[in-house]
């Protein structure tokens, strides 16, 4: 470990930032390899003379970086490259059944098959030439502008045409997004336990991420104000609805995210997944709130069909043609089948009828939930996608996605959905959007048992 140590009297001014690059080169050349321990904040202190702080914040700039990563009550290491991979679930072996309530997705029966080849005979018989030879995505947009409007108005967002691209899906519009707001070296944040993929795409543009403290509601106000009055703060990523935590942000929350948006001059960027999903029992958007500086996505995925990767990205005026440049290098369009068919869906009612149908397959598995899991202290979101059972700690939350996968069940674990540099908060995630309840709620049952020996109850 002593041969990548820097020579303290090179080390320049700032002298956490000589520090920090000391550590990337020994990365690079090999010096330290992918698993080495690094020295404890107050070991390396001692060793080149330096204070703490300034050792820590070298340390909270690598692992915002993507350089490092940083595990409660073990250390610091140096970050495996399949690190960036890691999906919110545990891998299948080979040969193994398993029920999964790890992926995150809606109810789908033979109902949205019914619906889906109504619609594909239909798309077949009256065949729009544009599905076929379409090549600008400005003709797409004005063609099917009403039914997105009509479709973003049914999620609490009102915006004109020309500030409204079409996406395949959220992951697309998350990376446009912030794409257009931020360039390589700007600070984004979001909350602790947030969205498993921004990790992985902050460090793809060079951009780096932290997380803040939250609460039930989600990411706290103060936390966000104390972090804006010690460094420029580019934009907040935040997922109002959707956090892996189930957490259910109210009105004054939001209001509050807005304000501190406008008095210290960051974006908002808000992932609304679940969009027109149980929309009536949920505030605005915080976009709605501050339309001038934020970016505002959501897709049909999760409140009609996961095949239906098409999504919606609504941006302030002021930015629109640099999000449609950012759009155009990454995705270069629409898919024009998928948003044909998303268009008739919201234009003849069906997609209403469907996301009203998610809402009560989604209501009645919530119930379960509530009755099988009454002994935990379980947080099952509005929208009734997800549970989310605490863990008192991290070793707890390993045995319990351990011991359901053995059981034939996939979880997915706390720590894939942790955003550093604060430490992961225990506990599991929980789908409920499977077809049968008689086998959910067994599945349930399981999963309560083994939480009970585990300790949880």
């Amino acid at each position: 470990m002593e041969s990548w140590l820097p020579d303290k009297d090179a080390l320049k001014r700032p002298r956490y930032r000589s520090l920090m690059e000391a550590i990337e080169d020994a990365i690079e050349r090999g010096a330290l390899k992918p698993g080495d321990r690094l020295p404890t904040h107050r070991e390396l202190s001692f060793q080149l003379g330096l204070s703490v702080q300034t050792v820590s914040r070298a340390y909270t700039r690598l692992v915002e970086a993507g350089h490092i990563v940083g595990e409660v009550g073990r250390g610091s290491f140096v970050r495996h490259a399949t690190d960036d991979s890691v999906l919110p679930f545990p891998a299948m072996r080979a040969g193994e059944q398993t029920l999964d309530l790890a992926l995150l997705k809606p109810v789908v029966d033979d109902f949205h098959k019914e619906t889906m080849r109504s619609t594909l005979r239909n798309v077949a018989e009256d065949l729009p030439n544009e599905i076929l030879s379409l090549f600008r995505a400005s003709s797409i947009a004005i063609r099917h502008a009403d039914a997105v409007d009509s479709w973003l108005t049914q999620c609490g967002v009102s915006r004109q045409r020309r500030d409204v691209i079409p996406t395949n899906g959220n992951t697309s519009a998350m990376t446009v997004a912030l794409m257009s707001v931020a360039h390589s070296g700007d600070l984004i944040v979001t909350e602790s336990m947030g969205h498993h993929t921004l990790p992985a795409l902050c460090r793809s543009l060079g951009l780096r991420l932290r997380g803040l403290s939250m609460d039930a509601e989600g990411i706290l106000p103060d936390a966000l104000d104390q972090i804006c009055r010690t460094e420029p703060v580019k934009a907040l990523y935040v997922m109002p609805r959707s956090s892996p935590l189930s957490c259910f942000m109210g009105e004054d929350r939001r209001r509050a995210i807005a304000e501190l948006a406008r008095r210290h001059d960051f974006t908002i960027i808000e992932n609304d997944g679940w969009g027109a999903l149980g929309r009536r029992a949920t505030p605005a958007p915080i976009t709605a709130l501050a339309p001038e500086r934020s970016y505002y996505f959501t897709s049909l995925t999760k409140c009609l069909l996961p095949g239906l990767r098409v999504g919606f990205l609504a941006v302030p005026k002021s930015t629109a043609a640099i999000a449609r440049e950012r759009h155009m290098v990454t995705n270069w369009m629409v898919t024009p089948l998928m948003h044909e068919i998303a268009t008739r869906w919201i234009a003849d009612g069906t997609a209403k009828t469907m996301c009203n149908w998610q809402t009560a397959a989604l209501q009645r598995r919530s119930k379960i939930a509530k009755e099988v899991l009454a002994d935990f202290n379980v947080r099952i979101a509005p929208a009734g996608l997800q549970v989310w059972l605490p863990c008192p700690d991290i070793g707890s939350e390993a045995r319990l996605v351990e011991r359901a996968r053995e059981a034939g069940i996939l979880v997915a674990p706390g720590s894939t959905f942790s955003i550093g540099p604060l430490p992961s908060t225990p506990g599991v995630r929980i789908s409920l959007g499977i077809v049968n309840v008689g086998v959910l709620r067994n599945a349930l049952r399981v999963i309560a048992g083994i939480a009970a020996e585990t300790g949880l109850a």
